[in-house]
């Protein structure tokens, strides 16, 4: 079957607009005259070629229209194939009454399209009467080929007349008036093939003189190109007087039909074009999504494991380090993908408005790769990363903590170790053996004074236990060496105490044997050891370490250290009065020429001792005085940076909160076009943009309190991870709301709305949003659509709001409002009209082949067709048929209609 063949398609419909017009045919056939001769030539043998131009499609023809059609067999099968619908299964035998039982289905079949059958009998049919068999067939063809033409409002004969004369009002030497006298020079003829295919004749050769020439050069050319057989004989038409109109008539339909076929095939190519353009471009855009998605997935799945890394190094310098990396990522690694999170949002949100707009279903990402995943994970990853920021600054203080305290157990060790180096040797002595009274009792006196310096070190030892301690609990790293000194001087230390114990014990036992013993020296002995302690622990405390992160301990530290100055007269006093002990013995040992040993044997401690260290003392002191000072201006430098960071931060964060209503009220306001309100909302994405060097500059003094180990900061609520999280949601919600705004632009031009049609959209949603946040609830929503003028019942809005809330969140937006709207208003592309496009283009097969495919797409469209139907199977499917309806109902996401 060829495609023009196929294109000579008639409406299967039972309604009959025009019944008159067709019938009309009743008053023209005169049932009491014979047919002129002439014209029923040519009705004999234009209907016989109209009858087999149909036949031929089910594998037969007829030779005599009178006879052939006798026994109702093939005249039923010819109203099959041109109704395309199933009569009655007919009878099998040869006798008159099984023909006339057939011819009568046929008839029947013909009055049940609202045919009026006058004077036609099935005996006439099936006893040959050639009138009655001729009228038979005409009264098919006006049902059939012509009742059906339509030219602006008018219809069979007439529609068809207007039809050619349209279609050659512009050819010289014709003028169509009829159906007899404005066809016998063949110009007509040549001029309707000449329209619509130039490429078969050449008008300008024709001449009017040479009618058979004419009328022979256009049956030739429809036979052989447009598949319209020869129904009529060019000397007939041309010797008649006045041709058969009938016969015409029945030729010049199936121009009509051919040619309107290939329009239909045209218009239908168009409208598959438009389609395969729109699923092609939909296409891209999800691949580029879904490329997108999957780089900023495995970016933050790559990301993750890094932030989640909380190995502890065991330096400040590679903690600094850790802190500096992070620093970058924040700086130069994540910025970009804060835009490629927000361009996806944005190419998600246009993807789905385009999808809706050409009545696609909505777009559904690979799985793991919506955008509430990708939220989800970026939730995840700043979770992770302010968990790891976290962690990063309370290593560093740990650390910091460490060095300290590492720094103050190294110094105490020392000060303890020298002070105990040849301790156990000396206790160990048995020295008052051989010694005199005085001896003993100065030996006793010292050991006494010996107990008092044992005890008044007993702090520092429980202070290096404590400071080993807190050193294992916050995981120092070389505990293990921590733990070795401090077991090795609490070792001694019990030693210590137990030879301490066996000397005295020893002492008291000889001490009764021994009765004088000098008092000076003792008195001497017992005021220089406490002072001599005391001394020890004002240079302990004048050396000892400090940390601070506040002017106010600073200050702190300065008063004890001013209250520490404020006792040392009365130490000088001590020390004045010890050192008058000894300036007594002295002028006691001059007075009575006593030979002094020049060793007091109560103590250790000399006046030269006391000298040197109270001079130690007092050079430690400005000493102090100098370091306080340093730290009182290194914290009066970070108070600075404090304020000068809350000055900014307390500008910024109401800057970004106030820039985030003004962008809420410019995305609810109605007043202005779609464009104005984009370029407002562009000249506040300009300016939040220009905004970007202050968060820059606030970035700098972040740094900088940072590197200055500020993490406190009692003159803003602010923190900088507030103004980075408000900054990122401002530049969202510019770029959102923009985005929404392009939607309803491309909502607005895509369904023809009008700007006063999207206006009252907008004025109806804001009375009804109650809240004023751009959001309905589903009582206001049904409030809202009442007001509008939409007869709502529960199952009705039930369907609603299954449209405008498909996630069941129980809320309206605005953008789900304006669908609704445009929805319930716009016309769209639907699968059935693009599945009948290619039924046109198939002429009527069930199947298309690739030929077809290329003959009438273009190639992009074609060979995309071809690359995604699938084979066709059925019965009489040549190879290579393809399956347009499966095809058809995927682009639209329905199942096979």
């Amino acid at each position: 079957m060829t495609a023009v063949e196929t294109q000579i398609t008639y409406s299967n419909s039972y309604t009959i607009q025009h019944e008159e017009s067709y019938m009309t045919q009743e008053d023209d056939w005169d049932r009491d005259l014979l047919l002129d001769p002439a014209w029923e030539k040519q009705q004999r043998k234009t209907f016989t070629a109209w009858c087999n131009s149909h036949l031929r499609k089910a594998g037969t023809q007829i030779e005599n229209i009178e006879e052939d059609f006798r026994n109702g067999l093939k005249l039923m099968l010819l109203l099959e194939v041109i109704s395309g619908e199933r009569l009655p299964k007919p009878d099998k035998g040869k006798m008159r009454f099984h023909k006339i039982a057939n011819v009568n289905k046929a008839l029947d079949f013909i009055c049940s399209k609202g045919v009026k059958l006058v004077s036609i009998g099935a005996e006439e049919i099936v006893d040959g009467n050639v009138k009655m068999t001729l009228g038979m067939i005409w009264t098919i063809i006006l049902r059939f080929a012509i009742q059906d033409i339509s030219v602006e409002e008018t219809s069979a004969k007439e529609g068809l007349l207007l039809w050619c004369q349209r279609k050659t009002a512009p050819y010289r030497n014709v003028n169509v008036q009829n159906f007899h006298i404005s066809w016998k020079d063949g110009l007509a003829l040549c001029a309707l093939i000449h329209r619509h295919r130039p490429d078969l004749i050449d008008y300008s050769k024709l001449r009017k003189d040479d009618p058979i020439g004419n009328l022979n050069t256009a049956f030739e050319v429809a036979e052989k190109f447009l598949d319209i057989p020869k129904m009529l004989d060019a000397e007939d038409i041309v010797n008649t007087p006045k041709p058969d109109e009938k016969a015409i008539m029945t030729y010049v339909s199936c121009f009509y039909h051919a040619f309107a076929g290939a329009e239909q095939a045209e218009t239908a190519a168009n409208r598959i074009c438009k389609v395969l353009a729109v699923n092609q471009e939909n296409e891209k855009l999800m691949e580029e999504y879904e490329k997108l998605a999957s780089e900023l997935l495995e970016w933050i799945r790559r990301t993750i494991p890094w932030l989640e890394n909380r190995v502890a190094e065991q330096t400040m310098r590679a903690m600094q380090q850790k802190l500096e990396d992070f620093r970058d990522y924040r700086r130069i690694h994540k910025p970009p993908r804060v835009q490629e999170k927000c361009q996806l949002e944005i190419n998600f949100n246009t993807l789905q408005t385009k999808l809706r707009l050409s009545n696609r279903p909505a777009f559904m990402p690979s799985e793991g790769k919506m955008v509430s995943d990708i939220a989800n994970a970026w939730k995840g990853l700043e979770q992770v990363e302010k968990g790891y920021e976290e962690w990063l600054l309370t290593e560093i203080r740990r650390l910091e903590r460490l060095d300290h305290l590492a720094e103050k157990f190294k110094q105490k060790c020392g000060m303890h170790e020298a002070w105990t180096g040849g301790k156990e040797e000396l206790l160990s002595q048995k020295d008052y053996e051989s010694a005199s009274l005085m001896e003993i009792r100065a030996l006793m006196r010292k050991h006494e004074a010996f107990e008092s310096d044992l005890a008044a070190h007993q702090d520092r030892v429980e202070q290096i236990a404590a400071i080993a301690q807190e050193l294992n609990e916050l995981d120092y790293h070389d505990a293990a060496s921590v733990n070795a000194r401090c077991q090795g001087i609490c070792d001694q230390w019990d030693n210590l105490g137990t030879l301490t114990q066996k000397r005295r014990d020893a002492l008291e036992r000889v001490e009764k044997l021994w009765e004088t013993i000098d008092q000076l020296y003792l008195e001497f002995a017992k005021r220089a050891a406490p002072f001599n302690n005391w001394m020890d622990g004002a240079m302990e405390d004048l050396q000892d370490m400090f940390i601070v992160h506040s002017i106010e301990e600073i200050q702190s530290l300065i008063t004890a250290h001013d209250q520490f100055k404020a006792t040392l007269p009365e130490a000088d006093k001590e020390r004045m009065a010890t050192m008058g002990i000894h300036n007594e013995i002295l002028k006691i040992a001059q007075t009575y020429g006593i030979k002094l040993s020049g060793i007091n044997p109560y103590t250790t401690l000399s006046p030269q001792d006391i000298s040197t260290k109270w001079d130690t003392v007092k050079h430690f002191v400005p000493l102090r005085d100098q370091m306080l000072q340093e730290e009182v201006a290194r914290q009066q430098a970070n108070e600075r940076l404090r304020r000068q960071f809350a000055a900014q931060a307390n500008i910024i964060g109401p800057w970004i909160q106030t820039k985030m209503e003004e962008i809420s009220h410019v995305s609810v306001d109605i007043a202005g076009s779609l464009e104005e309100q984009m370029n407002s909302l562009k000249q506040y994405e300009q300016n939040i943009i220009n905004y970007k060097s202050n968060i820059d500059k606030l970035e700098g003094d972040h740094q900088l309190s940072q590197e200055s180990l500020i993490f406190d900061n009692k003159h803003t609520n602010y923190t900088m991870e507030h103004i980075r999280v408000g900054w990122e949601q401002l530049l969202t919600t510019i770029a959102r709301t923009i985005n929404e705004v392009e939607n309803q632009i491309l909502t607005r031009d895509a369904k023809g709305i009008s700007q006063e049609q999207l206006n009252e959209f907008r004025a109806s949603f804001n009375h009804f949003d109650r809240k004023r946040n751009g959001m309905m609830d589903p009582d206001d929503f049904r409030a809202c659509l009442i007001s509008m003028g939409y007869d709502l019942g529960e199952v009705e809005f039930a369907r609603i709001m299954t449209l405008v809330d498909p996630n069941n969140t129980g809320v309206v937006t605005f953008q789900a409002f304006i669908d609704f709207m445009t929805r319930e208003t716009a016309e769209t592309d639907t699968a059935e009209q693009v599945m009948a496009s290619f039924k046109i283009l198939a002429s009527d097969k069930m199947y298309i082949t690739v030929d077809e495919l290329r003959r009438e797409l273009p190639p992009e469209q074609a060979e995309y067709c071809i690359s995604r139907m699938t084979r066709y199977v059925g019965p009489e499917s040549p190879p290579g048929a393809l399956d347009y309806i499966s095809f058809s109902s995927a682009l639209y996401g329905e199942s096979d209609l």
